[in-house]
């Protein structure tokens, strides 16, 4: 009877710790597209955007 209840006991802190394992496992990726942005010409950008005017994407005009 002691074992049992010893069993269950570690089965509920195995799966504890594996559940925050997990969650610390999971990374964040976060997207740099906006560096990636300063590289391109405004056109290009406002072809990817779909946006009618280059005027957004530009130096001066952000």
């Amino acid at each position: 009877m002691k074992n049992s209840k010893y069993t269950k006991i570690a089965v509920i802190i195995m799966v504890i710790l594996f559940v925050i394992v997990s969650m610390l496992g999971c990374t964040v990726q976060h997207n740099h597209s906006h560096h990636n942005s300063k590289k391109m010409p405004p056109g290009q950008a406002k072809k990817i955007s779909g946006e009618k005017s280059a005027k957004s994407h530009a130096h001066g005009h952000r």
